[in-house]
């Protein structure tokens, strides 16, 4: 840590005292005819598409607000910094959000990575911080003040446990695992403790670093073991090479794994080779109730395109903080994080949402096969 950040945080905590806010004068509450939402995402970089997909539900769900009124009588300002994919980022940026910008609360991230680096810099300035999609325990373990909207790695990872059991009826089954990453570390736990916990057997045990392109002495190690299923709980960006590499080697068991492999990018990289292989997720455009069909309505009116699941929750995210200024009719920090935290039943895009008592949502999953090189829905498993 800089020397000059200590100094910076003493300085802040001194005003922030004596003046009897958690936040400078210049956000929502000195006075302006703007509410200032802060929102941090990955826009450019390795997994770009996550935080273009989540900022772009985010800001189709200010732009409703806004066009409805927006919130205790004020437009709402959506301020979104870019983090570019890279560690360290999330940090500089938060504190800007805050720091500078005077934001009520943040919205943010995709990447438990990163939403790890933000979340301490949101609980010791006492904003409100919620997470589109960051699925790993330890984000909101932070602190009081850190929430998020969609399900957590322990469900998420028994969920693809049963389903291998289950659905596929693998028994035994490899697991290729992105040690850079917190979400692949956790997800790959969960995943190996329901597995075997179903009678199942991790008969070998493979990693890489995110950002890696050649897995071929990981996948030939794989081979040998002579697995059923593979599971690899990665991002997109690397999923697709495993599966193109795993086929080229003549495996030819199914690939599955969690919702960071859902990504436009995801069967372009892949190809073919992705066919037949599953993932676990938290929404899908097709389901047929009238809020996720209004939702992809208004979404592909406003970007030509089909959301993902990262769109949905960055939606969702938006509405649930709306929601808890309405009820509370005020930006106290206090009373917005009291309230998001008593959330029961929140009819989201993603399905019901309810806060349980580490600021997690219970909420059902969905499974995706990929198909004639499109996500296509198998089955929605609830908590």
């Amino acid at each position: 840590m800089k020397t000059w950040h200590g100094h910076f945080l003493a300085a802040l905590a001194a005003g922030l005292f004596l003046t009897g806010c958690n936040k400078p004068p210049t956000g929502s509450d000195a006075g302006s005819d703007t509410l200032k939402i802060g929102e941090f995402a990955s826009l450019t970089g390795s997994e770009a598409t996550f935080g273009q997909s989540s900022h772009k539900g985010t800001q189709l769900a200010i732009d409703e607000l806004n066009a409805g009124g927006g919130l205790l009588g004020k437009k709402i300002q959506l301020l979104t910094e870019d983090n570019q994919s890279q560690a360290g980022q999330s940090a500089t940026v938060v504190r800007k959000l805050i720091s500078s910008d005077g934001v009520e609360a943040i919205l943010g991230e995709v990447a438990s990575s990163r939403s790890l680096e933000a979340a301490p810099i949101c609980q010791q300035n006492k904003i409100p911080m919620i997470s589109p999609s960051s699925t790993n325990p330890k984000v909101t373990e932070t602190g009081d003040y850190i929430f998020r909207v969609c399900f957590i790695d322990p469900f998420q990872g028994t969920v693809m446990a049963n389903f291998a059991r289950k659905t596929l009826k693998l028994q035994n089954v490899a697991v290729l695992t992105d040690v850079k990453s917190d979400y692949s570390l956790g997800l790959a736990k969960f995943f190996k403790a329901g597995f075997t916990a179903g009678g199942g057997k991790i008969i070998a045990e493979q990693n890489y670093s995110g950002g890696d392109k050649d897995f071929n002495a990981q996948l030939t190690s794989i081979k040998a073991a002579n697995p059923d299923g593979i599971f690899v709980p990665g991002y997109y960006t690397e999923v697709g090479l495993i599966a193109l590499q795993a086929k080229q080697l003549g495996i030819a068991v199914p690939i599955f794994g969690g919702d960071g492999w859902e990504s436009s990018s995801l069967v372009p990289i892949g190809g073919a080779a992705l066919e037949g292989d599953y993932f676990s997720t938290h929404f899908s455009p097709q389901d047929t109730s009238p809020a996720v069909q209004n939702f992809v309505k208004g979404y592909k009116a406003k970007y030509n395109e089909t959301p993902d699941a990262m769109a949905a929750l960055g939606y969702d995210s938006a509405m649930m903080l709306a929601e808890s200024i309405k009820k509370t009719s005020s930006t106290d920090a206090v009373k917005i994080r009291d309230a998001l935290a008593a959330e029961k039943d929140f009819p989201g895009v993603t399905g019901n949402i309810t806060m349980d008592a580490n600021r997690n949502a219970s909420k059902p999953a969905v499974i995706l096969e990929i198909k004639d090189g499109k996500f296509q829905y198998v089955e929605t498993v609830s908590p």
